[in-house]
């Protein structure tokens, strides 16, 4: 489809987004309620639910551009997601008026979750900076950051449970228990996850559609593939996050919205894994230029802002984590610009 004109390409977008708008709403209502009722708390449920099925835009847009040889576009597109993604905390932030979110969502999953992605991205890091050794066409980090993903979420099920250190509670902390409304309520489990099956196949055929769309944007008007990756496809496959993030806090489901992006961003990270195997041309790291290279720094800044913002607590208000985060995703992305 790189033949489809620019305004078909824009079209595609356009509709893309807005299915991923329409079901925003519905799903993150239903996954709060699969929360409650299978007990697996809103944290998790925000990184394994939520997370996941926000992420398959983008990664079904990363894999067509790895399948197609451009790796820079798969690669950018991931991380152009988590550099937009993470930015929608301190977005959500604004929209949360009780207080400040990182102090109300506070909790050890929620703390750790920064700094294992942090080392996802240094990971990814070391692998364009080093020998590009494969393994059956894949590189071996490509294996070791599903690995450090496993360990993530492993790690923050033991620290959730049983904690060596604990949170603070304060009058303004959101604890994450189940509503009791959701447990006495007679919605049969099956329905439910069907319901949810059924969204998250209309955000996959969003995913295509954004895929095929940025792609012929590259083919059309000649834009770099890494800017559109990380800008224009970055962001469309990043409405979801953008979504759910901002009705959990309307819904008061803290744990929930911050979940949703940490799994979000887990898996946009694992795109590369994912695209390193379609990608048949070697490493898919041996495309890493200075446009990976800004994207991965900018993503590592900003969610050691996170995690900043989640020891510090501020009471109330964004919070200079907040403000900082919004600086550095704009001067970030107005340098993308400029090196692309």
């Amino acid at each position: 489809m790189d033949d489809w004109p620019i305004w078909v390409s824009a079209a595609a977008l356009a509709v893309a987004m807005v299915l991923l708008v329409v079901a925003g709403g519905p799903f993150t209502r239903l996954v709060d309620r699969l929360a409650d009722r299978t007990g697996i708390g809103e944290t998790m449920a925000g990184v394994l639910l939520i997370g996941a099925v926000t992420a398959l835009p983008g990664l079904i847009t990363s894999i067509l551009g790895a399948a197609r040889g451009d790796a820079v576009f798969a690669m950018n597109n991931a991380l152009g997601g988590i550099v937009l993604q993470t930015t929608f905390i301190a977005l959500a932030d604004v929209f949360y008026r009780r207080a400040n979110l990182e102090h109300a969502a506070a909790s050890l999953p929620n703390l750790l979750a920064p700094v294992g992605l942090s080392t996802m991205l240094a990971a990814v890091l070391a692998a364009g900076a080093g020998p590009q050794v494969t393994v059956f066409g894949v590189h071996p980090v490509s294996l070791l950051l599903v690995l450090v993903y496993w360990y993530w979420l492993r790690l923050s099920r033991e620290v959730g449970e049983s904690p060596m250190w604990r949170v603070e509670p304060t009058r303004l902390t959101h604890t994450d228990e189940p509503d009791p409304e959701q447990m006495a309520n007679g919605e049969r489990l099956s329905s439910m996850w069907l319901r949810f099956a059924g969204l998250a196949a209309v955000v996959s055929l969003a995913g295509y559609l954004i895929g095929e769309a940025g792609l012929s944007l590259t083919e059309r008007t000649g834009m770099s593939s890494g800017f559109v990756g990380a800008v224009i496809t970055g962001f469309v496959t990043s409405v979801p996050e953008l979504v759910t993030v901002l009705y959990a806090v309307r819904i008061r489901a803290l744990h929930l919205a911050i979940g949703d992006i940490i799994g979000g961003n887990g898996f946009d990270v694992l795109f590369l894994s994912a695209s390193d195997i379609v990608y048949r041309e070697g490493s898919l790291y041996a495309a890493v230029n200075r446009e990976v290279v800004l994207l991965v720094g900018l993503g590592i800044v900003l969610n050691l802002l996170v995690a900043a913002g989640l020891i510090r607590r501020q009471r109330d208000g964004i919070g200079f984590e907040g403000i900082a985060m919004f600086v550095v995703c704009g001067v970030g992305l107005a340098a993308l610009a400029a090196v692309g």
